[in-house]
């Protein structure tokens, strides 16, 4: 065997051991929802429409702070590279604290605005009193959601997966046998199903917590907030939550133009978009070990070994979204009476999922870009790239209706020209090598 094929083999075992575990935490996680939604859906349609509007904005508060992930994992796997394990866990407490801090604070502004934020969606007057009951309590489950999001980096950055997959089965397990016990059980209601995921979450938050000050007892790391500590966290988050902000403008771009081209039309693009996310799934289990393994290279100051498994990654990227155009070109048509049966929403959703295909190759080296980018450090390149892909994403998206263009057209916007100018921006930075900044810390 050369020594190329071997450092292939060891780099694909290190893609492997980490991106199979993260891929089956990022599935468990959407099932929280998917639960919640089987078993309010039985109490009634005002509930589970009231479901659906809490939470849309749920989702969108979460997934706003994905950046503590992103960023604990990053600096966590810097440290850990540069065989600093103490340090590498006061980074990842100080992350949690921030965590903590932000949870704390959405509480206090969302608890009392929920009647507000639901009226703002257009909930209709049977089921708002819903949305609002079941957002009031949810919002007490964000500090536990966001601790699990840091927590989660810290794992992935001392490069351990598998824990974020167990305690994702185990979360979402307890939250099915509470919401069974409280809704049905109790007769709370959609209540009920609030408060057993409210509980499921602070528990993920308290077996994560658990880890993680084991690990930090064992190496005599403090545990208090050190403020200076909890703002250098916060100034690596920023970046990341521009970006973060910015990918999710493009979404709701899309929505919105979708929504002005006619019922088939944006039913087509909403089944168009939860696939196009089940397969974000999958990439970004690639990314996310490419954020663990990037920062361990250069927090260890070994550039080159960064840069050969960066193309390494990048041949995964191709292959990935080969086999998963391979597989939406070929199942997607078959799938699309399990989502609808209307025929004038299969004709508009077919030529989509096409476009989804043939672009999968493109966006899987996207996502393994993104994830090389994040686990460097490389925050405020990302957030001034994704600017970039909403400037030039927002003009051309807005004209679709004027020029008479279909969902078909949209989605060539989407997976093709937002996809396309990511992957030259993206591309073009990690060529130059800027990123490649070695060091316990990104100077």
């Amino acid at each position: 065997m050369s020594q190329q094929s071997a450092t292939h083999r060891r780099h694909d075992r290190e893609i492997l051991t980490l991106a199979l575990p993260a891929f089956g935490a990022l599935v468990a996680e959407p099932l929280f929802l998917l639960a919640d939604s089987a078993m309010i859906g039985h109490l009634g349609t005002p509930q589970l429409a009231g479901l659906g509007i809490a939470a849309a904005l749920l989702t969108t508060a979460v997934n706003v702070f994905v950046f503590l992930a992103y960023a604990t994992t990053a600096a966590v796997a810097r440290r850990l590279g540069a065989g600093d394990l103490p340090a590498a866990l006061r980074q990842g407490i100080d992350g949690i604290w921030l965590a903590a801090l932000l949870g704390l604070a959405v509480v206090l502004i969302g608890v009392p605005a929920a009647p507000a934020l639901v009226d703002a969606l257009g909930a209709s007057a049977t089921a708002a009193p819903h949305a609002t009951t079941y957002l009031r309590i949810s919002i007490l489950g964000i500090p536990a959601m966001l601790i699990v999001l840091a927590a989660t980096g810290v794992l992935r950055g001392l490069q351990d997966t598998r824990t974020p997959l167990y305690v994702a089965i185990g979360g979402f397990t307890t939250n099915v046998a509470l919401n069974g016990l409280f809704i049905y059980g109790l007769g709370w209601g959609i209540a009920g199903s609030a408060w057993g995921t409210v509980i499921a979450q602070f528990g993920m938050a308290a077996v994560y917590l658990r880890t993680v000050l084991a690990g930090a007892r064992r190496h005599h790391v403090a545990l208090r907030p050190v403020p200076a500590g909890i703002r250098a966290s916060a100034r690596a988050g920023a970046p990341l939550l521009v970006r973060t902000l910015s990918l999710r403008a493009i979404t709701l771009l899309a929505t919105l133009v979708a929504a002005r081209l006619g019922d088939a039309d944006v039913a087509a693009h909403q089944i168009a978009l939860t696939i196009w996310t089940l397969l974000a799934f999958a990439l970004d289990a690639i990314a996310i070990a490419g954020q663990a393994i990037i920062g361990r290279y250069l927090g260890a100051g070994d550039a080159a070994g960064a840069r050969a498994i960066c193309r390494r990654m990048i041949g995964w990227g191709v292959v990935s979204g080969i086999v998963l155009g391979a597989l939406v070109a070929v199942l997607g048509p078959l799938g699309m009476p399990l989502f609808t049966g209307d025929d004038a929403v299969h004709e508009r959703l077919l030529p989509v999922l096409l476009i989804i295909a043939v672009t999968q190759p493109i966006a899987g080296v996207v996502f393994v870009l993104d994830g090389v980018l994040m686990g460097a450090g490389d925050g405020t390149y990302l957030a001034a790239a994704m600017l970039l892909t909403l400037a030039v994403f927002a003009p051309v998206a807005l004209l679709v209706p004027t020029i008479g263009g279909g969902v078909s057209t949209l989605w060539w916007a989407v997976a093709g020209l937002m996809m396309a100018t990511r992957l030259v921006t993206l591309g073009l930075r990690t060529r130059t090598g800027r990123w490649l900044i070695t060091g316990a810390e990104r100077a």
